[in-house]
């Protein structure tokens, strides 16, 4: 495939290589005339492992060649990659005026196309950037996105010093596309790859490395944090970090990463508030750690805004235990909603199979006589009595019960769903969930 490629810096430069080293023909774009006589020279424009080489052959191989002249690139090939630079601000934005002035470029050059052309935005952007570029081509240029040219996301995830084994072992492929014609094209470019590809919505992708690298950074912080309390206590903790690594159920996977309610229970807030302490008594800061239950409650009040903005008044929980399947009350997110709108005057029911009162005792009745002492004159005993006879209903659990009677009940009430209930439930007008 003939493919032009905007930008050779870092992310350009390694794209060119691998994309000629794939078997395509590969211009390179840039402003800048040295980097432009660098490829053209057969040299490699960043210091990188293995991409000199992979430059110098593939431009032996005629393979590769470089330009400024941006819409001969565009003209004479049926593919572009934008991997222009967005550098931050000092407020903290990113810079995209590279972006779009390479849109503006393209507004001019699509103009006199015939054929359909493809862009996919390589560069780190905000979500919104795809669709803002192919405004821009359209008023530059009369034609229609999606039918006359398409604008995708791909963002890249390659780390500098293994940026080619990067590009050649991704973990994932991701492309963001409204257009199935474009998405095939782009999968096309990575068929020889391994790794699974995904294609998104165009937001969805534009995201995705965003989140990965804060979740990287916050991987780092947080086992600095614990490699500091441990060296006050002088435990090793690498050892620590090894065996919490080795747990691939829980620690090292999927588990609690899917966004939703607050989180709660007799083990998670009482070995966090341990772990702040141990470190407060240390003299030892550990500013993430100390955030976390912070967030949580953001999360907790997050959902009493949400009820408040019904201007309803009637409100019936579904669940209030802090999770499914267990009576226990303590530190629920659930209790401490209904006992905050309780406090505000509100009308509430609760139900909740798990939870019977007479079978409560310990620590778990202990709570409930504390937090909500009249939880008993709340409680109803049938489910579909209290359905009929609410404003807002709250499903704070995933009982295979309230689904069951939602799918089959076509009540008025607002549904505030803080657990991802199924399609047909989220699909109609009456519902809001959490943070989707």
């Amino acid at each position: 495939m003939n493919i032009s490629v905007f930008g050779l810096g870092y992310v350009g430069c390694v794209s060119v290589g691998c994309l000629a080293k794939n078997g395509h023909n590969v211009i390179g774009v840039d402003v800048s005339e040295i980097k432009v006589k660098q490829i053209n020279s057969g040299l490699a424009t960043i210091i990188e492992k293995d991409i000199d080489i992979i430059i110098q052959e593939e431009h032996s191989r005629k393979k590769i060649v470089a330009t400024t002249d941006y819409a001969s690139a565009i003209l004479k090939t049926d593919v572009s990659i934008v991997a222009v630079g967005t550098p931050t601000g000092l407020n903290g934005h990113l810079n995209l005026s590279y972006i779009f002035d390479v849109a503006d470029h393209f507004g001019k050059v699509i103009k006199k196309k015939k054929t359909f052309h493809v862009i996919a935005i390589r560069s780190t952007v905000l979500p919104g950037t795809a669709e803002k570029f192919a405004r821009i081509i359209e008023h530059s240029s009369g034609k229609k996105n999606n039918t006359d040219f398409a604008v995708v996301s791909n963002p890249e995830f390659l780390r500098e010093g293994t940026a080619v084994y990067d590009y050649y072992h991704p973990p994932i492929t991701l492309i963001g596309a409204s257009n199935s014609k474009a998405a095939d094209i782009i999968v096309s470019l990575y068929s020889q790859l391994p790794g699974e590809v995904i294609v998104t919505d165009i937001q969805v992708a534009e995201i995705m490395k965003y989140v990965n690298n804060s979740f990287h950074a916050l991987k780092i912080a947080f086992a600095n944090e614990v490699g500091n309390i441990c060296s006050a206590m002088k435990i090793d903790s690498h050892k620590v970090m090894e065996i919490f690594c080795t747990d691939h159920e829980l620690n090292i996977s999927s588990c609690y990463l899917k966004p939703g309610f607050a989180y709660g229970g007799s083990c998670l807030p009482k070995d966090l508030k341990g772990l702040q302490t141990l470190a407060h008594d240390l003299y030892v800061r550990v500013p993430v750690i100390e955030s976390i239950d912070k967030t949580n409650e953001l999360q907790i009040a997050r959902a009493i805004e949400l009820i408040q903005n019904t201007g309803k008044r009637r409100i019936a929980f579904l669940g209030i235990s802090f999770k499914p399947g267990t009576d226990d009350l303590r530190s629920s997110p659930a209790v401490t909603i209904a006992e905050a709108l309780i406090g505000k005057g509100y009308d509430v029911k609760i139900y909740d199979k798990n939870v019977n009162l007479s079978k409560l005792n310990g620590a778990n009745r202990e709570y409930i006589d504390i937090h909500i002492p009249h939880l008993s004159k709340l409680m109803v005993n049938q489910l579909g009595e209290l359905i009929d006879d609410v404003d807002v209903i709250i499903v704070s659990n995933r009982e295979a019960e309230y689904v069951d009677v939602l799918l089959e009940t076509e009540s008025s009430a607002i549904i505030i769903d803080m657990v991802r209930l199924p399609d047909p439930i989220r699909l109609r007008r009456n519902y809001v969930g959490i943070n989707w």
